[in-house]
Parts: C-alpha cells; structure tokens; sequence
C-alpha cells in the first residue's frame, strides 16, 4: 500500500520505518527540511533502539522516501497517517494547531482528488478532534466525509526506549471510525502483527491514550506511596507490591474496572481507612491514597444531582446492601444516599430480595434496627410496589429479579443505573450514573 505520514518526529519516524519494513511504500511529509534530508539519507530523525537499521535497510530498498510538499504525498497516496506534535500548554491543554494546519492542506487537496482518501489521526488529540478535522476538509474541499475521504482516530502505544518493539508487538491495535471500509482498509496495515484489532467510536479512540497514560501514572504514584509507608515501617516494599502483583484474579484484572457507583461493605472503607491512618500516624503524606474517600463521597453526590435534576420527589430503590448476592448493609452507599434524599425531603421506597430474606430469619435485625432503623419502615415487599408508586426507580444491585421487572415496565418511569444493564439503555427515560 502507499502511505504518507504526517510529521517526522517520534511517533511519525517509528511508524515510517516500521511500516515500510512490513512491505508498505511510506512517504513522509515534515515542514522541516533537516528531518526530510535525514530520511532522504537513510537516517532517522529520532535515537531510537533499531530504527536506525531499519529506516537504513528500507531506504536502500528504495520504500522510504521524504517530502515537504504535502499536495505531492496527498496525491499519490490513498492513505495517510497524521504524527504532527500536539504540545501541551503550562496549563495542560493541547495544542492542536499543527493538526488543524494539516486539516486544511488536505482539505485544498482532497478537492483535485477523485478516489477515496483515508486518513488516520495517530497523534494524541482531544475526543472530538477527528470530527472537527472532517470539517475542515469538508469546508475547504466540498467533499463530504464517509463518502469521499473518511477520518479515523489509530492512537500508538509505543514507549520511547522500546518503540520499535511496541510497535511490532502491541497489546492491541484501535480504531475510531465509523466507516467499515476505512476500518477494514487500514486493518490490513496491522494484519501482520497478530494481535487484536478493536475497532469503537473516534470518540472513544481519542480518549484511550490519555485513560491508558494517567492509569500508568497512578499506578507509579500509587507503588511510591505504598514504598512511603513500608519504609518508614521498615518493610520492604519491592517484596510488598511484588505480592500484590501476583493476584491476577482481583489485583491485575478487570474486576473493579467498571464505571459505575460508589463502593461498600465492610472491608473496602475500613481498610482504606486504615492505610490513610498508618500513613498519618507516621507522618506520611500521601495526597493520592487520601484522595480515595473523597472520590468515592463524590459518586454519592453525584447520584443526589441526578435525581434533583429529574425534579422527581418519589424514588424506589431496588436494592439496599452493598453488592448484589449478600445482605449486607455495612457501609452501603445505597444506604448514605437515600438517607441525603430523606434529608431533602424526598419521599422512598426500598426493595431488596436479599435484605428482605435476612430480616425473616433474623441475621439483619440487629443491624437494621441499632443504626438504621428508619429505613426498615420503607422497605415493601414486592418489586412491585416500587414499581406503581414511585416515578423513578434507582437501580443499585444487579439481580435478575429488578432487570425483567424493569424490562416489562411502560416509558413513564424514570430509570437511574447504577451498575450498567446493557438490556435497560433502550429505555426511554433511562440514565446511567456515569454512562
């Protein structure tokens, strides 16, 4: 395939060399003569483990090559990979000047083009950017996108230090499209590399690196508080987290990475708690630990906005404890929220299967009626009762039971969810916590 690239720096020059080393004829395009020249002599512009060799060994087999007349490499390639710099600000924000530069060259010169032109925003950008892009070149061009060139979000996972490995053996590949034959067309690019090719909205391409990278970065700054702690413990720390790693069910895993509401029960506040005591006891600073808490009273607040926006006064709960399968009430954060409601003045219902089960047989009684004996009187006994006396139903726990009662129900309830059920999102007067 003919590629051009766009931008002559880390992420371009890696994915030149890598490209035409899988058998792919590149171009690159750069404003910067002294980059250009450097390809042009078979030498990379970056130092970069191998890709010396690599840019060297393709340049002599005659399928690298580099311009700074972008009209050339947009015409005699059908797709184009953009790599310009988006720097960030002292404030953090980027800057999507360069990008939005290249928009409108390619908008002037997709106007003279007859075929179908892709181009693959590989640059870390903004949700959002590859659809404001799409406009650019509509409005310079008269083109329209989809039909006559098609915009796709390809984020690169690559490391300096380790980039011609990364690029050559990736956790996966992604791609933001909404065009079939564009996502098909620059899949074939990465159909040697053996891995997955995952294909979502532009919009949730673009945001990956930056969830990618922070997650990185909170888990080094997670590691050194943790290190904070064990040292002035006398406890060795690399030991520590390196039986923390070793939990693949719970630790590394997907477990807990769900979107979703507030966490519970008895453990997880104590023990956090109990680590942000340790550190304080000892003199510790650790912002990042103490940070937990606070995030997780904001979910609660959060669900309080949603409900006061609804304008809604009377508010079923299906399910009260924790987490769906137990009774426990320990620190539920169903419990913290509908007692904010109740101070409102707000009017609830409650039902929970398993609370109900407990209270019969006497295993809940003592805790209900020592620290929350006010909720037992709102609690009916059938689904329901929630269902015709309440105009919006907020569900906390997953269980089949509230899943098809809600799926039988008319448009006129309001749903609020707090655990992501895929088979409610239809539903006209449905909302989800943070989804």
């Amino acid at each position: 395939m003919n590629i051009s690239i766009f931008g002559l720096g880390y992420v371009g020059c890696v994915s030149l060399g890598c490209l035409a080393k899988n058998g792919h004829t590149v171009i690159g395009v750069d404003i910067s003569t002294t980059k250009v020249n450097q390809i042009n002599k078979g030498l990379p512009t970056i130092i970069e483990k191998n890709i010396d060799i690599i840019i060297s060994e393709q340049h002599k087999a005659g399928r690298i090559a580099a311009t700074t007349d972008f009209k050339k490499a947009i015409l005699e390639t059908d797709t184009s990979i953009i790599a310009v710099g988006t720097p960030t600000s002292a404030h953090g924000q980027l800057n999507l000047e360069y990008i939005f530069k290249v928009a409108e060259d390619f908008g002037k010169v997709i106007a003279k083009k007859n075929s179908f032109h892709i181009i693959a925003i590989r640059s870390t950008v903004m949700p959002g950017t590859a659809d404001r892009f799409s406009k650019i070149i509509e409005k310079l061009s008269g083109k329209k996108r989809d039909v006559d060139f098609a915009v796709l979000s390809n984020p690169e996972f690559m490391r300096e230090g380790s980039a011609v490995q990364d690029y050559f053996h990736p956790p996966f590949i992604l791609i933001g499209s909404g065009n079939n034959q564009a996502s098909a067309i620059l899949a074939s690019l990465y159909k040697d590399l053996g891995v997955e090719i995952i294909t979502t909205g532009t919009k949730e391409a673009e945001i990956m690196k930056y969830v990618n990278n922070t997650y990185h970065a909170l888990k080094i700054s997670f590691a050194n508080e943790i290190g904070n702690i064990c040292k002035t413990l006398r406890i060795d720390s690399h030991r520590v987290m390196d039986i923390f790693c070793k939990d693949r069910i719970l630790n590394i895993s997907d477990y807990y990475f769900k979107p979703g509401f507030a966490y519970g029960g008895s453990c997880l506040p104590k023990d956090v708690k109990g680590l942000q005591m340790l550190a304080y006891d000892n003199y510790v600073n650790v912002p990042l630990i103490n940070s937990i808490s606070e995030t997780n009273d904001l979910q609660i607040k959060r669900a309080v906005e949603i409900i006061q926006e609804s304008k809604i006064n009377k508010i079923g709960f299906l399910g009260l404890s924790f987490k769906a399968g137990t009774d426990d009430l320990r620190n539920s954060p169903a419990v913290s929220l509908i007692e904010t409601l109740l101070g409102k003045g707000y009017k609830v219902n409650i039902y929970d299967n398993k609370v109900k089960l407990s209270l019969l047989t006497g295993t809940n009684k003592e805790y209900i009626k020592k620290h929350i004996p006010h909720l037992s009187k709102l609690m009916v006994n059938e689904v329901s009762e929630i269902l015709h006396t309440c105009k919006m139903v907020v569900v906390h726990n997953r269980e089949s039971e509230y899943e098809e009662a809600l799926l039988n129900v008319n448009g006129s309830i309001h749903i609020l969810d707090m655990i992501g059920i895929e088979k409610l999102k239809s539903k006209p007067l449905y909302k989800g916590i943070n989804w």
